[in-house]
């Protein structure tokens, strides 16, 4: 990780009734690879008279990918989806032309103390896919690509890294990874990584060209092929990367794509609740989240 490019710093940002760490996007840069948004939720711990609650939202021309270190979420979609998702697992959901979801609390959760911690992703499509149908793809945890080298735990999450290919369907070449370290050491992982690269230090921190780095910032190196830091004891980092797409995307809301003409039917198709271009959820059609901020009852 040399050759650092920028130092994005954690902003707080409002969900709802939840603040979490903002990543990207930001002024300066506004992805990397095609990761184009990235919060880190928590750490928090929930008393016994709060939940996590997300009522049902859109999105358009992306994936969305949560994984969770604490805590519990469950998730519903427009699809039919129905799944909690528990540390070390993913949900990839990709919205392609339209989807709704969901993230709550679960039910057996709702009225007991509970960590929460974790990352919720979004990851752009290809321009050919962004007008694909919707899909849903729960990934347990020990479906995760993992190995040790030289006392470090090594996780490939997402994409094709390290001469490994995640099970999670990714639509491009990318990479998410998670590397933790008990002592320190020098990593050189350039050959490995392609792309555009951002590390994010979740535990301890890394010494990069003489200096220090700990956490709440991503590191955006401004050549992926020239990874090399030094971690240090009780570390654990996360890298996002991959190829950018030579398309720009617009982002509005939670709606992402390369055309503005079709976030702006979105944006009237989620106002006017057409049900066509955004279903209801199973089991959960009772409220939503408007452009507006204010949650509404469903009429």
């Amino acid at each position: 990780m040399s050759n650092i490019g920028l130092i994005v710093d954690e902003r707080a940002a409002d969900i709802g009734n939840f603040l979490v760490g903002r990543l990207l996007p930001f002024r300066e840069k506004r992805s990397v690879g095609p990761f184009i948004f990235i919060d880190h939720m928590g750490p928090t711990c929930l008393k016994e008279f709060q939940n996590f609650d997300v009522p049902p939202h859109p999105h358009i021309g992306l994936s969305t990918l949560t994984y969770l270190f604490e805590g519990s979420i469950f998730h519903r979609d427009s699809l039919g989806s129905a799944t909690e998702i528990k540390p070390g697992a993913v949900n990839w959901m990709t919205a392609g032309k339209g989807v709704v979801h969901s993230e709550r609390t679960p039910e057996y959760l709702r009225n007991s103390p509970q960590f929460l911690h974790g990352f919720q992703i979004w990851v752009a499509l290809p321009k050919e896919l962004e007008q694909s149908e919707p899909s849903f793809f729960h990934i347990e945890a020990d479906e995760i690509p993992s190995w040790s080298e030289n006392d470090a735990e090594y996780k490939l999450i997402a994409g094709e890294a390290f001469g490994r290919k995640s099970a999670v369907p990714v639509h491009s070449p990318l990479y998410f990874v998670e590397i933790k370290s008990k002592t320190k050491q020098k990593l050189n992982i350039g050959h490995h990584l392609f792309g555009e690269v951002g590390m994010y230090v979740l535990k301890g921190s890394v010494n990069i060209e003489t200096k220090e780095y700990g956490t709440k910032q991503l590191l955006i190196a401004k050549n992926a092929s020239l990874c090399e830091f030094e971690i240090n004891e009780n570390t654990t980092i996360y890298l996002f990367g991959g190829e950018p797409f030579p398309e720009e995307r617009h982002i509005f809301w939670n709606f992402v794509n390369s055309d503005r003409e079709k976030i702006e039917q979105a944006k009237v198709n989620w106002k006017d609740q057409n049900y066509e271009a955004f279903p209801l959820i199973p089991e959960d059609d009772k409220e939503y989240v408007p452009l507006p901020k204010a949650i509404l009852n469903r009429k």
